[in-house]
């Protein structure tokens, strides 16, 4: 999207209707969307799925096709259509939080036919409350801290001003200096030496309406380079556009004058889908290029540096081709009838919904790290159950928040057994029974999470020191139920490191589920290693197929 003088000189100096917040709305998607690879690279952990950019940046898109073709001129209910997409779109904790804020604005303002400065504060002060409140425990130095700040903002700034327009850049310097100061009220982000992401989501949002306002470009990137380790190719196929023919990787080092900004502005006019990354002192660029284009990135680099590896891949072939397994994965679900309960599960992988499946789920919604389903999504997956006894389990701790508001936005009777992984529920679906009473299966299924601990071993995608453990990127890491708590050089040495940690020798069985990302032969041999040291257990090898982490390793 250009800038559109004629919209830009009609917000000027005058309160906001229903259509200037479309276009308000368009732009903080616009500039979130240029920025979405900063905020997913700000991780407290180096594990590679940072998603919170994501997250955010679809709730965005969701709230924006619910008004996109709205000629609404009444602001008060153009929000509200705003709040309704955002609701339904929202994924990851950040983007929950996200539509909580828009529900806050939406109710405040759902009689002002404009946004005024009144409007404005009351806005912003109504979505802090609504967003605290709609979170159990909430933490300071998160995305609630920034929307608190900026709303303590606007109400200074209402005493000296009723210019619309001078609050919202109050508000954005504000919300810039709150997304500064997280890492001083969270320490594990001050350990991570990152600042938090949600909140830089939320600044972006905001600072992306002013930048409209003021004329200002919002599809050229804020210069940023990833960890090598950390870019994230499996989201960008999720978002490829129409005449994006080819995936282009190239690997280089580049000359003495290379600017950053200058090279991802030279990208843009090529294609979509920008990735930078960078790694002692090599850089990776990924970009998506129709087919008269596909050698415009290699020859541009050329120019500027000396390249070390080209890589070129067919989309549509490549899109065909996940398309054809998917429609060879169908699986065999539970039928249940309409005085039994139906369990909903999020899994990462096809190997783990085949297990899943027979237990006796009756739906499964792909999802997990960096693919945190929508509310609309976990909604949509029991609606048309014959059933209106539904349990979901999220198996994600990122993912808890959607499945407790899609609870929210149905009349059938759902319980939210909030396991965080995914041994922890399959070991709530041991507990399952269909035809049990509801809350008594539930609290069952919830007793269970307390029964497994779990373990994930990837890679680190960049050089951190957390909780007193040293992490080089590119090293294997080991997380014990959520926590970082080793690295090591090898994904032998993270798995029996794990299971040292978790006094596996206590327990009665160690299942390892291997991702897609090691090959069946390696994970035979690191599961002969696990039976020689651990000969009095039972142990399992399944195929979970989940992207990012080599093993998902379960000890009960």
């Amino acid at each position: 999207m250009g800038i559109d003088t004629v919209r830009v000189e009609k917000l000027r100096g005058r309160p906001s209707d229903g259509q200037a917040v479309k276009w308000l709305v368009e732009a903080g998607l616009l500039w979130l969307k240029t920025n979405q690879q900063i905020v997913n690279s700000l991780n407290v952990f180096p594990v590679p799925d940072g998603d919170t950019g994501t997250n955010m940046m679809l709730t965005m898109t969701s709230a924006w096709n619910e008004v996109r073709d709205s000629g609404e001129k009444h602001a008060g209910k153009m929000i509200a259509m705003v709040a309704k997409g955002a609701l339904m779109g929202a994924r990851g904790n950040s983007g929950v939080i996200l539509s909580q804020l828009w529900r806050g604005f939406a109710h405040a303002t759902q009689d002002s036919a404009i946004i005024d400065a009144e409007a404005l504060v009351h806005g912003l002060k109504e979505a802090r409350d609504t967003a605290y409140k709609g979170v159990v425990k909430p933490v300071e130095g998160t995305i609630l801290t920034v929307a608190k700040d900026t709303a303590s903002a606007a109400e200074a700034a209402l005493a000296e001003t009723r210019d619309p327009i001078e609050i919202l850049a109050r508000c954005v310097s504000a919300a810039d200096a709150s997304v500064n100061q997280t890492p001083e009220l969270l320490p594990i982000l001050k350990q991570a030496g990152v600042v938090d992401s949600g909140g830089k989501g939320l600044f972006f949002i905001l600072e992306g309406m002013l930048r409209y306002i003021y004329g200002e470009p919002l599809d050229t990137p804020l210069a940023a380079v990833q960890p090598l380790s950390s870019l994230n190719f499996e989201n960008v196929m999720n978002e490829v556009e129409d005449g994006q023919d080819y995936e282009v990787v190239v690997d280089f080092f580049p000359g003495q004058k290379f600017e950053l900004q200058k090279f991802y502005g030279r990208l843009e006019e090529m294609g979509t889908s920008i990735q930078v990354g960078e790694g002692d002192g090599m850089y990776r660029m990924h970009i998506h290029v129709p087919l008269n284009k596909r050698y415009e990135p290699i020859d541009y680099i050329m120019s500027i540096g000396t390249i070390t590896k080209i890589a070129m891949e067919n989309l549509t072939a490549q899109m065909e081709e996940i398309d054809a397994k998917t429609k060879d994965s169908k699986l065999e679900l539970a039928k249940v009838e309409s005085n039994q309960i139906a369990v909903v599960v999020v899994s990462p992988g096809p190997g783990l919904s085949r297990i899943f499946a027979s237990l006796g789920v009756a739906a499964i919604v792909s999802g997990g790290q960096t693919m945190n389903p929508s509310t609309q999504e976990i909604l949509a997956a029991f609606e048309n159950l014959p059933t209106d006894k539904i349990i979901v389990l999220p198996n994600n701790k990122n993912i808890i928040l959607a499945a407790n508001q899609a609870k929210e936005v149905t009349v059938k009777k759902v319980d939210v057994v909030p396991s965080k992984t995914v041994p922890q529920g399959l070991a709530a679906m041991l507990a399952h029974n269909p035809d049990g009473e509801l809350a008594s299966v539930s609290e069952k299924m919830t007793k269970a999470l307390s029964e497994v601990t779990t373990g994930e071993i990837t890679m680190a995608t960049r050089s951190v020191e957390i909780d007193g453990v040293n992490v080089k990127e590119g090293e294997v890491i080991t997380l014990l139920d959520g926590k970082l708590v080793a690295s090591s050089k090898s994904i032998e040495e993270g798995v029996t490191g794990f299971l040292k940690k978790a006094r596996a020798e206590e327990h009665e069985l160690i299942t390892l589920y291997y991702g897609e990302g090691i090959s069946q032969s390696e994970a035979n041999r690191i599961v002969d290693v696990v039976r020689e040291a651990y000969p009095s257990q039972e142990i399992e090898l399944q195929d979970g197929g989940q992207p990012h982490y080599q093993f998902i390793i379960s000890v009960e």
